[in-house]
């Protein structure tokens, strides 16, 4: 036993030196052992003593009471002694453990901003929390969540490290100058070269540089540099003004140049035009010659192809009920996550005419459950959409958002806005949210880890849609039943069967890498989504479902949706097209199971082109009982089709239902009953889009949001 003093009480206490109680030894995390130099090591009649190298400090009192459900009383113990015992309780990986330079760095960065009273004591210790679990540099947390700016950290680094600070707002850069370093490098290590004399380059930059990137700067520009430090918001819109036409050059014609087979930018090739001229000709003569034997022959044709294609999604749905088809991940997994292993990950938010919602959109990403200093957010405006662009520069977001302007040039596409954003990326992951999306907290980490479970192959995870407005009205109750339907059952079915999946136009999760690898988005394809899923399926590569649900608004009036709804249906048949180019490579490359999944899957746009006629046709009977139909469905033809009215229609309605169900939305079963008039809607927006392919197709059909903001 010895005596030890902590504040005014002096008490009889075992000695640290002795160990640390068993039950004792995983109390607090690891991770605020070390940052407040702290560790339980011993138990006094129900009091937990904790070894404490500050023992009067009252943010360490308050962080340590905070996480130990007994009374505590903190020792004062040596540096060295509380250091030792950590050590033991967590052996240390040299990679992880803060080193003294560091640590000293921090401490004075603390000790600057709470003697200058720029922060609170509470900020800092918020700070300080989050450092224990990440291992992030305290001043980038604490601009993160925006306890001070970035001018205030850059004036604290400043005076560290005795750098001098240059201003970039308003700067106007010598081109020549500033490209002598390879966007690659301006980039990765956030640095421009703003000057140069004949033997010295004046080089801005975010953070001091690094003995090794110090020396692969000064091989590239040829040239000796000194380092000014600079704001990371201005700096990064400088090197974007300097590359911005090398990003819109690759954003629009990446995949066009490497691989032309699969890009859009052809509307029909010359093959299909040949094919399709062929059979035109053959019906039309076979018309002349044998017009109702013809014209049956392509009635059962088309009941042929109603028939598949319900058949299809009826057995990916049964398949999927009763079951869990997704990669899933526990609460527990996510709470035993250590923050300090997690990647860095790009969200790209496609933002057009949404100056309105840019403010919801920033609180959502903010509330995501991942540290804010490995979030890079790309906020992807267009040069024309200066309403949208002046919103965020007055809501003077911190550095982990970024405000990427891609210059106005055709085509003026969502995919092509996210190629010009992947550039800028430097995330391990990305994902697409919409400036609508409110995701699931802690999907970031359920991807994390789902990458961690699924195969090697496997280089994107689709999360699930829905709606937050489902019960607005009766459109986005159907909308919604869709979603349910094709999120919970359908895409899960295909992912378990690994069939080629058409993936949603947002929250879908990729390995940047492998992203980049394949070309990125196809910015001539109006849904670049389905084709994207498509491609990767082609390169061998893998999409996994996670059982993590992002919220999305449900549009709300008929104009609106039938503007999206025609987009996507037109971007579907582009994907049909630009993958049938060639469909025995497609063949081989997904195998006939594959093959089959992929064109049943893009048969659904056809399905919708051809209802307005067989209502027509059903229609105008019922009234007239005109002959000529009734010579198109001969004998069985006529039962088959008569099966497949109620069949389809039954399939098109249980689909809704199961979805509705398998999701617990028990409310919206009553709608999906209705289901046949939303049939109609998606026909209506199919033919939209059929005929725009050929009269404008690489057009994007905006649709508003914000338009419920009483709802959800």
């Amino acid at each position: 036993m010895t005596t030890i003093q902590t504040g005014a009480e002096t008490r009889r206490s075992p000695r640290l030196t002795d160990g640390v109680d068993q039950d004792l030894r995983h109390l607090v995390p690891e991770g605020i052992c070390r940052t407040f130099r702290v560790m339980p090591y011993a138990s006094v009649n129900g009091t937990v003593l904790v070894a404490a190298a500050d023992a009067d400090d009252a943010i360490t009192t308050q962080v340590v009471a905070e996480r130990i459900d007994r009374p505590v009383q903190l020792v004062r113990h040596t540096v060295n002694e509380i250091v030792a015992a950590i050590d033991a309780v967590y052996p240390p990986q040299e990679t992880e453990v803060e080193t003294p330079d560091a640590r000293r760095a921090r401490m004075q960065m603390a000790q600057m901003l709470t003697r200058s009273g720029l922060i609170t004591d509470d900020q800092l210790q918020r700070a300080m929390l989050e450092y224990s679990r990440t291992g992030d540099p305290l001043g980038d947390i604490l601009v993160s969540h925006e306890a001070i700016t970035e001018d205030v950290l850059v004036a604290a680094l400043s005076e560290m490290y005795q750098m001098q600070r240059v201003g970039l707002a308003g700067f106007t850069p010598d081109f020549e100058v500033a490209r002598r370093l390879p966007e690659r490098l301006a980039h990765s290590f956030q640095a421009v070269p703003v000057a140069a004399t004949d033997d010295l380059v004046l080089l801005a930059v975010a953070r001091p540089l690094g003995a090794e990137q110090a020396a692969e700067v000064e091989e590239a520009l040829g040239s000796p540099f000194r380092q000014l430090l600079a704001n990371r918001i201005e700096l990064d819109q400088l090197i974007q003004r300097i590359h911005a036409r090398h990003y819109a050059e690759v954003s629009t014609r990446l995949l066009l140049e490497t691989r032309p087979e699969e890009s859009a930018h052809i509307v029909i090739s010359g093959g299909q035009k040949a094919a399709l001229v062929t059979t035109a000709i053959v019906i039309v003569m076979g018309a002349v010659i044998w017009p109702l034997q013809t014209a049956i022959g392509v009635v059962a044709a088309c009941s042929l192809l109603y028939l598949v294609v319900s058949f299809y999604k009826f057995r990916l749905t049964m398949r999927a009920l009763g079951t869990h088809l997704e990669t899933d991940v526990t609460d527990e997994e996510i709470a035993a996550i250590d923050e300090r292993h997690l990647p860095m990950y790009t969200i790209l938010v496609p933002l057009y005419r949404e100056a309105a919602i840019v403010p919801r959109l920033v609180r959502d990403i903010n509330a995501l459950d991942y540290p804010r200093t490995r979030l890079d957010v790309k906020l992807l405006c267009e040069e024309d959409d200066e309403e949208t662009v002046q919103r965020i520069r007055d809501l003077q977001l911190p550095p982990h958002f970024h405000l990427v302007v891609v210059p106005d040039s055709q085509p003026k596409t969502k995919p092509k806005a996210c190629n010009y954003g992947l550039q800028l990326a430097t995330g391990d992951f990305c994902v697409i949210f919409d400036a609508e999306d409110r995701p699931d907290p802690d999907q970031l980490k359920k991807a994390v880890i789902a990458f961690t479970r699924v195969p090697n192959n496997v280089v994107c995870v689709q999360a699930k849609l829905n709606h937050f407005n489902q019960d607005q009205n009766m459109l986005t109750a159907w909308f919604a039943n869709e979603y349910s339907m094709h999120f919970e059952l359908v895409l899960p079915a295909m992912g378990a069967a690994e069939s080629p999946i058409p993936l949603g136009g947002t929250s879908n999760h990729f390995l940047t890498a492998k992203l980049r690898e394949l070309g990125a988005w196809d910015p001539f394809n109006v849904t670049e989504d389905a084709d994207l899923g498509i491609r990767l399926h082609r390169e061998g590569y893998r999409t996994a479902m996670i059982d993590s649900t992002t919220l999305e608004e449900a549009n709300s009036q008929v104009p609106n949706w039938i503007r999206q709804r025609s987009r996507w249906n037109k971007g579907y048949i582009q994907t049909w097209l630009v993958h049938m180019r060639n469909p025995f490579s497609l063949l081989s490359q997904t195998g006939l199971k594959g093959f089959l999944s992929f064109n049943l899957t893009m048969g659904s746009a056809f399905v919708l082109l051809l209802n307005p006629i067989f209502w027509a046709l059903t229609t105008l009977y019922v009234f007239t009982q005109a002959g000529f139909i009734e010579q198109l469905f001969p004998g069985i033809i006529f039962y088959a089709a008569s099966a497949l009215l109620f069949v389809g229609n039954f399939v098109f309605v249980y689909l809704n239902v199961a979805g509705s169900l398998h999701r617990g939305e028990f409310g919206l079963t009553r709608t999906a009953l209705l289901s046949p008039l939303y049939w109609g809607l998606m026909s209506w927006a199919a033919w939209k889009g059929f005929i725009q392919l050929f009269t404008n197709p690489f057009y994007w059909e905006k649709t508003e949001h914000g338009l419920d903001e009483g709802h959800g």
